[in-house]
């Protein structure tokens, strides 16, 4: 037996550097997070079948949507209590079957309270292939990390595309053979994880016991929390804008046509927006990459306001913010490296980011009034390039004393 091949046989984490996933697993791997992209994303536009079929009102069908969240977050809270004791392999194995098995019981649920049940049993899987595979690679790939991460993430969009056109092109009456077809694609993806390492390696700083630096002048506590300040906020930017640029783009002028699609062009930037900073990852900081980032989406923002120009500002909004989510986790992980759980926190609270932003936008559309939507995100978008300004300044390191 080889040391690499004993290391993991005795449990060992594996050395730092040491190849995380084979060829086929990555590609595996994203192949996983266009299902669940396209698991979030099937739940909208199947609503009018749920209420059908069951005889619900809208905010009961909503519900749906909701239960998966609330599982997400569960199932990255559960998977981040275990992650390190049990193997990589097993606990992404355990998330696609539990994935698998909550997309079919929605499909077959004979009623609402056993199909929200599935749901919630569906974000479970969710949640653990999220946390999973984003820990995994931003630790799996070197300085090529946050270049992967993008490009893991791209897919989850791609599947968001995906998700909706499929229940366009069969019928939302068809929802329940769309949701078996999905439980049915996550299977494949088992034979697939013999090609992740079942131990990740630790951060070479963390693993010698030593940060290599020290904050400056901030706590650590102090640090998370603004993370998770800006993991929520530009969440809730991203769901805002998704959420609310039909009605925005409306009531300014616009076709319910015309508004359809630019709030699909919105989604696909986001996307394209992924893939293009894959290659600028390997070139530039994920601090200068958030930066640009949170300071050309409030720049959009605000040019939403203008009635010719919002379908425009609304797709570069799209372009520059889809780098955050990725990019944020490495460097979270360089800034916090002894904080395990950092990870976990981030992610659950980018869910809860997306679960408040309706209603408190709602809240705050009541107040101002639906032409005030792009102003108010605006808003929001300068908080975040705030938090990464300061975020810049508290995780700049100087040498450890020796």
């Amino acid at each position: 037996m080889t040391t690499e091949a004993a290391r993991s046989a005795s449990g060992a984490p594996a050395a730092p550097g040491a190849v995380l996933f084979s060829p086929s697993a990555v590609v595996a791997s994203c192949v996983g997070f266009v299902l669940i992209g396209a698991l979030q994303a099937l739940y909208g536009p199947a609503i009018p079948a749920f209420r059908e079929e069951y005889a619900l009102s809208p905010s009961a069908a909503g519900l749906g949507l909701s239960a998966h969240f609330v599982g997400g977050v569960a199932g990255v809270l559960l998977f981040d209590r275990i992650f390190g004791r049990v193997g990589n392999r097993r606990i992404l194995g355990v998330s696609y079957v539990l994935m698998a098995a909550g997309a079919a019981g929605f499909a077959l649920a004979p009623n609402w309270p056993l199909g929200l049940a599935a749901a919630l049993l569906a974000g479970l899987g969710f949640g653990g292939i999220d946390y999973g595979l984003n820990q995994l690679f931003a630790v799996g790939f070197g300085h090529r990390s946050t270049a992967m991460l993008n490009i893991l993430n791209a897919h989850f969009g791609v599947g968001a595309i995906l998700g909706p056109a499929l229940i366009a092109a069969v019928g939302a009456e068809h929802y329940p053979a769309v949701f078996l077809a999905f439980a049915a694609a996550n299977l494949p993806l088992l034979l697939c994880l013999r090609g992740v390492r079942d131990r990740a390696p630790q951060p070479a700083d963390a693993a010698s016991g030593e940060t290599g630096g020290q904050v400056l002048g901030r706590s650590l506590g102090s640090v998370l929390a603004v993370f998770v300040a800006l993991y929520v906020l530009h969440v809730g930017i991203e769901a805002g804008v998704g959420g609310w640029e039909p009605t925005h783009l409306e009531t300014v002028g616009y076709g319910a046509g015309v508004a359809a699609t630019a709030t699909s062009v919105y989604w696909l930037m986001m996307t394209v927006g992924r893939f293009l900073v894959a290659p600028l990852a390997l070139r530039y900081s994920p601090q200068a990459i958030i930066t640009v980032s949170c300071a050309g989406m409030t720049v959009c923002l605000l040019l939403a306001a203008v009635p010719g120009l919002a379908p425009y500002a609304y797709a570069g909004v799209g372009l520059f913010i889809a780098p955050i989510f990725p990019t944020g986790l490495p460097w979270l992980g360089r800034a916090a490296p002894r904080a395990r759980r950092a990870g976990a926190v981030v992610i659950a609270a980018s869910m809860v980011g997306g679960v408040v932003a309706g209603p408190a936008l709602g809240k705050a559309i009541e107040w101002s009034g639906i032409r005030a939507v792009p102003l108010l995100l605006c808003g929001v978008s300068a908080l975040c390039l705030a938090a990464t300004l300061w975020l810049i300044r508290a995780t700049r390191t100087t040498p450890a004393p020796r």
